[in-house]
């Protein structure tokens, strides 16, 4: 009896190894491919800025004098050599500004009255008494004078804005003449309003001729050097490269600046060290439009695995082998790369049989449908060893064609969703009399890359964005 019992202990023993087998095999060591990680190129922000000047003129309106006199009028005299003296009373007209290219030309009509006095002199000592005074522009309409300025703006790659002024040449509309003999002293009037001009243009030179903007464009770049949190979905890193000044120039009542930026963006799941860089010269001369804009997308495999098996864990298949009925039970999956061109996809399975086997696939963009999807998955070759002398009943496409349907992903909704969304915030007022328009030509995917520490997708996103000044305020 005793030997019946082994006997069958042992053929029962049999019969479950023959029914359910732990299947392990080694893990997959893919052959060296053409695989090569191009290098991010750089992107691109070509940015007009159209700046109304209007606010500029309204405040020269207010801070340019309006009345001129000579020194200690209207009792004190202005006395040019021993036979000529005199005092005047100067005011202007409204400013009239022209701009063009670099230039911004300031002007107005000068009005002004005069009186004045001679004498006889001899050797430079007078023998006369001073004549009656002799008034020019009281009884009649004041005389008249063109008065203007011309400047220029410039910009070097340290950042500093030079602004050369011009005092041009005053030019009377009409003559001062004085007293009965008809004395024209025009000239010594425009010499007295000269001096006046020139100490203006000195003040303008002093306070205004060269702006450092430097510190304003290193705040600008330590805030992109910052690393910013998307929505908690991940970290974007704006790296960026060098500024530059495109283009420059004054038309009709706007001042258009075209302000470049290049960057190497990136986005990835996990914090990177932030950088503190001193903001470089600015870059030469690009006459590129619009933004194109290149991103790397850092997805790590863990990530992508737990997004995967929120899909697919716990799906169970039955197979009919012959009148035995098999169940398949996927548990859990793990992808990940080992810087070849395909991604492998870990499978712990249970069920009839339990264990683990490897497939792979190579992840595949199609840009007129916007899919995402592992092509290709196969049965790794240690897998299908394993499986063929094991549990041959799993090798089969049924598997595998269950596992494509949950590695294809339609984009079209998520960037039709994008396009809508950043073109509302392309297209707004970000504060009082400042404010953006532009919108998004295309988002599209260009590259996949499965490197061994994570899954990089390269995108590109191409569009137009210009910004308008309308009003600034100048109490700040």
């Amino acid at each position: 009896m005793i030997g019946k019992h082994l006997a069958f202990l042992v053929a029962f023993a049999f019969i479950l190894a023959s029914c359910s087998h732990k299947i392990n095999p080694d893990r997959p060591e893919l052959s060296v491919s053409n695989f090569r990680l191009d290098s991010l190129p750089e992107s691109e922000i070509n940015l007009p800025i159209q700046i109304s000047l209007k606010p500029v003129y309204a405040m020269a309106e207010k801070q340019v004098d309006t009345l001129f006199t000579s020194k200690d009028y209207p009792n004190g005299w202005v006395q040019d050599g021993c036979d000529t003296r005199y005092k005047y009373v100067f005011r202007r007209g409204p400013l009239q500004m022209r701009a063009a290219g670099t230039a911004l030309n300031m002007s107005f009509v000068g009005y002004y009255k005069i009186v004045g006095s001679t004498r006889v002199c001899v050797g430079g000592a007078a023998i006369s008494p001073w004549t009656p005074p002799c008034r020019c522009g009281f009884d009649e309409a004041e005389r008249r004078v063109n008065v203007s300025f011309s400047n220029s703006v410039s910009i070097s790659p340290d950042y500093k804005v030079k602004l050369l002024i011009k005092r041009n040449e005053p030019q009377p509309l009409d003559k001062c003449e004085v007293c009965f003999w008809g004395q024209d002293i025009t000239k010594e009037v425009l010499n007295g309003l000269k001096e006046e001009l020139d100490a203006a243009k000195a003040e303008l030179d002093k306070n205004y001729g060269t702006v450092d903007l430097k510190p304003h464009f290193q705040q600008v770049w330590t805030q992109l050097c910052k690393v910013y949190n998307i929505y908690n979905m991940g970290w974007l890193q704006v790296n960026p490269q060098r500024f530059r000044i495109n283009n420059l120039y004054t038309k009709g009542d706007s001042l258009y600046v075209n302000l470049g930026l290049s960057a190497r963006p990136s986005i990835s799941f996990e914090k990177p060290e932030e950088k503190n860089l001193v903001v470089p010269n600015m870059g030469s001369f690009n006459s590129r439009q619009g933004f194109s804009i290149f991103v790397d997308a850092s997805l790590n495999y863990d990530s992508l695995s737990n997004i995967l098996n929120r899909n697919i864990a716990n799906q169970e298949f039955d197979f009919n082998k012959g009148p035995v009925k098999k169940k398949f039970i996927i548990k859990e999956c793990h992808l990940f790369g080992s810087g070849n061109e395909k991604l492998i996809i870990k499978v712990n399975f249970s069920g009839t049989d339990d264990g683990t086997f490897y497939l792979t696939g190579k992840p595949a963009y199609d840009r007129e449908k916007h899919i995402l999807e592992l092509k290709d998955i196969d049965f790794d070759i240690k897998s299908k060893d394993a499986l063929l002398k094991t549990a041959e009943w799993l090798f089969t496409k049924k598997i595998t064609t269950e596992i494509t349907k949950y590695t294809r992903f339609d984009l079209s909704s998520y960037i039709d969703s994008a396009k809508l969304n950043v073109g509302q915030q392309l297209n707004h007022e970000w504060m009082k009399g400042i404010s953006s328009s532009g919108g998004i030509d295309d988002i599209r995917l260009i590259g996949i890359y499965p490197l061994q520490q994570a899954l990089l997708i390269r995108s590109n996103c191409s569009g137009k964005l210009s910004v308008r000044v309308e009003s600034v305020d100048f109490s700040l």
